[in-house]
């Protein structure tokens, strides 16, 4: 009973949020993602996203899972045979590159060693969405050497190379432990092996869109190797998405108006061709399917309403034949050079 009426309110707050976004669209005269953006198609499941659980050491306030350490949501073991199962049929056919495992905190779940150690061996890539500071946790001291014998691509959250900034989006030492965590990735020899890349992740600080990719990784370079000594493979820069705490937030602060009409009038047609939704099926905790992360956070279920269970192989047709599920929050991805 208890856990009908969480449903209901969270049910409830999705559908005002989304309202929100329309709202603040109709507001300024600016036509909604639906009427602007035609209608998009997955051309193949190349990449396979699962959250594996909620649970996290941090809770950043521009978080779109809203992971924090009360969360106790997380993929059951049988979920997980089925994703080991899914990779193993992906990988034999041909079209599997990627497993992108990705939380709260992943590398807390008690079963992601298991899913690293059995999808690493298929020669696909395995992704590990890094938040940094795990590294530093009790009982996670080999962490960073565990990931480095299966050559997983680490992709690390790091909205700034400045120790203010980080603290203020992500909690007080949050800055410092990252640096600690990145340093001991580099002695693994995370960004220093060719075989072992390390992603670093910017997103802004406040309602405005990334700068320039190419300028921004320049200036990371330059900080964090002079400073700290720390090299990485490439920077990534992403568009905050206005959805749950983040965009609890724009409400709080009456920015949500001026955030959205950012994003509509910044929108690039030119992105459509590589918005992940167009290539990843994203798995939820508790196996629903959605065309993306995000999606799976307001509960905007792909066409057909499908499990993981339902499907036997990433070919299915059911995964390709049908529209992408798209929503106001999709001019997130699409707004300048893309954020996918």
């Amino acid at each position: 009973m208890i856990e009908e009426r969480e449903s209901e309110r969270a049910a409830e707050r999705m559908r005002e949020e989304t309202a929100a976004l329309g709202e603040a669209l109709r507001v300024a005269g600016t036509p909604t993602f639906a009427q602007t953006a035609p209608t998009l198609t997955r051309r193949v499941v190349d990449t396979l996203q699962i959250n594996i659980g909620l649970y996290c050491n941090q809770a950043c306030n521009h978080c779109h899972v809203e992971s924090s350490p009360l969360r106790t949501e997380a993929m059951s073991d049988e979920l997980l045979d089925h994703v080991i199962e899914l990779c193993r049929e992906g990988a034999k056919e041909g079209t599997l590159r990627t497993l992108d495992i990705t939380g709260g905190a992943p590398e807390l779940h008690p079963g992601f060693r298991r899913v690293v150690q059995e999808t690493s061996q298929l020669g696909i890539e395995v992704i590990d969405r890094c938040n940094l500071t795990v590294l530093m946790e009790p009982g996670q001291e080999d962490l960073a050497d565990f990931l480095a014998e299966h050559k997983v691509r680490v992709v690390a959250s790091l909205p700034c190379y400045s120790a203010e900034n980080v603290d203020a989006q992500r909690g007080f030492g949050v800055f410092e432990r990252s640096i600690a965590a990145l340093q001991r990735l580099n002695d693994a020899g995370y960004g220093v092996d060719k075989n072992l890349a390390l992603d670093l992740v910017y997103n802004p600080g406040g309602p405005f869109l990334p700068p320039p990719q190419e300028k921004l990784e320049v200036a990371y370079r330059k900080e964090l190797g002079d400073l700290y000594g720390i090299v990485f493979t490439s920077l990534l820069a992403l568009t905050n998405v206005p959805i749950k705490r983040y965009a609890d937030r724009l409400i709080r602060r009456g920015e949500l108006q001026a955030y959205m009409e950012l994003l509509a009038s910044s929108y690039n047609s030119a992105t459509l061709s590589s918005v992940m939704c167009t290539y990843l099926l994203s798995v939820r905790h508790d196996g629903a399917l959605f065309d993306c992360d995000f999606n799976a956070q307001i509960e905007m279920p792909m066409a057909g309403r499908l499990s993981l269970l339902d499907v036997s192989s990433l070919a299915d047709e059911r995964l390709l034949s049908r529209p992408i599920v798209t929503g106001n929050h999709c001019f997130a991805c699409t707004a300048g050079a893309g954020s996918s």
